[in-house]
């Protein structure tokens, strides 16, 4: 059944670029592909997006939907840890995830959210921080999922515009030719995620059925990002 009306326009809201949670300031290592020549135009930002996409985006998402689905979020954050090889990206997704969490806070206070500040006073993974965020505002795991996997793409391409000076319409249009691969890998995380809830609530551990897609290129160049001298973005 789909959330009531109210809560699609959370959904706005939580995944509206203006929302406070400190993404602006990140470009999902897309600064660092352009300064190895990886991303020169529209076409180059297009096959990085769909690489971080069905990467990066599809672990992301499944995270997001296990923990809108009700999966202990501690244990989320482990397993979130066991696929965020690179330190620097850690480091990153928990700086995030604290931002996340304080906006979340001010915006649909709840108990959950209090608990976890509390639990993880260092920071959560932002896609863990982000599930139980849209649990709080009365969202769905596919609407957790539909966030993370637009989150994935749309930073790259907003980063790209200033990185490069690409055309904003341009730069739209990569995002509107990726929709259809954005709802299917949302939905493959949803059901990824609404699964290993399911068996969490059976003393499993939820992280041993979500996806742990490898994307090694974008550990290796977050690593060489974090010691880039002149940088326009935190990651």
């Amino acid at each position: 059944m789909p959330p009531p009306p109210a809560a699609r326009a959370a959904l706005l809201v939580l995944a509206d670029g203006r929302f406070p949670a400190g993404g602006h300031a990140h470009s999902g290592g897309a600064e660092q592909a352009v300064a190895a020549g990886r991303i020169t135009d529209a076409a180059g930002l297009e096959a990085y997006c769909r690489g971080r996409l069905h990467t990066a985006g599809l672990t992301s998402a499944a995270l997001a939907a296990a923990a809108c689905a009700g999966a202990d979020p501690l244990r989320l954050d482990e397993a979130a840890d066991a696929r965020t090889p690179s330190p620097a990206l850690r480091a990153t997704a928990r700086r995030l995830g604290r931002q996340l969490l304080r906006a979340a806070r001010a915006a649909w206070p709840a108990a959950e959210l209090d608990t976890l500040a509390e639990a993880r006073p260092r920071g959560v993974h932002q896609p863990v921080v982000l599930g139980v965020t849209a649990r709080a505002a009365g969202l769905g795991p596919v609407d957790a999922a539909h966030t993370a996997v637009y989150e994935a793409v749309s930073g790259p391409t907003t980063a790209t515009v200033r990185l490069l000076g690409l055309d904003p319409f341009e730069a739209t249009a990569v995002l509107a030719r990726l929709a259809p691969e954005l709802d299917d890998v949302a939905a493959r995380a949803a059901e990824a995620g609404e699964r290993a809830a399911a068996d969490g609530r059976t003393g499993a551990d939820p992280g041993e059925l979500l996806p742990a897609a490898s994307a090694p290129l974008l550990d290796i160049a977050a690593e060489e990002h974090a010691v880039r001298a002149g940088r326009l973005f935190a990651s």
